[in-house]
């Protein structure tokens, strides 16, 4: 049960946080009956989301004794840019745990499981059960994800999601748009065929975020 909390020490939260040295800023809104419901945070890109929302539970519990759920926690990061480029050691390895599809009449829903930084992030996606649908809905899902091991800091709008043929390879090609509240940026990503067209689908909208986040290797 979420504990309730005083007007001052909302505010006192908001400096504990604003302490933390990847938090630029901190907005705790808090229910008439004392009880959290969102944190709003401004960081920087220094750690990814889910090590930030960690680091808010941690000083809130530490500080104030009150545990939060990490879905009331926003994270707005600051551009990625200002960063020196990652070294090897600082890669993120998603690794694909599974890809299911259930089939309900003319609906399928298709869910994607990855593995990243030692946690596991599903992604669901319903829709029409085509052979074109079927394939935007995995691509959807793995966006899916990667929103939850974001925590919400970025957005992704899927374009397009397409097999191909090129030579005598069949590639998986998808097109992602990174929705942002300074507009919208589109990147591409492929994969080969291997294993199965999913497996592949997956590596491409994967392979696609990476062209803008640069953090992602796939396993």
């Amino acid at each position: 049960m979420d504990q309730g909390i005083s007007a001052a020490t909302v505010g006192e939260i908001e400096v504990a946080l604003s302490e933390v040295s990847e938090i630029k800023a901190a907005r705790v809104v808090a229910s008439e009956d004392g009880l959290i419901q969102e944190i709003h945070v401004l960081a920087l890109p220094n750690k990814s989301p889910k090590q930030i929302v960690r680091d808010i539970e941690s000083t809130i519990m530490a500080s104030f004794g009150i545990a939060i759920d990490h879905k009331k926690i926003s994270i707005a990061q600051l551009g990625q840019e200002v960063l020196p480029k990652r070294d090897s050691k600082q890669t993120a390895r998603a690794r694909i745990k599974s890809i299911n599809a259930e089939v309900t009449g003319v609906q399928a829903i298709l869910t994607v499981i990855l593995e990243l930084e030692d946690d596991v992030y599903i992604g669901k996606a319903l829709g029409p059960n085509s052979q074109t649908g079927r394939k935007r809905l995995v691509a959807q899902a793995t966006l899916n994800a990667l929103e939850e091991y974001l925590h919400g800091a970025m957005s992704f709008a899927l374009e397009d999601v397409e097999i191909v043929d090129l030579g005598s390879e069949s590639v998986a090609v998808a097109c992602v748009t990174l929705v942002t509240a300074l507009g919208e940026q589109a990147f591409a990503g492929s994969a080969l065929v291997r294993q199965n067209e999913k497996d592949s689908i997956v590596r491409a909208t994967l392979d696609a975020i990476n062209r803008r986040m640069g953090f992602l290797t796939t396993s």
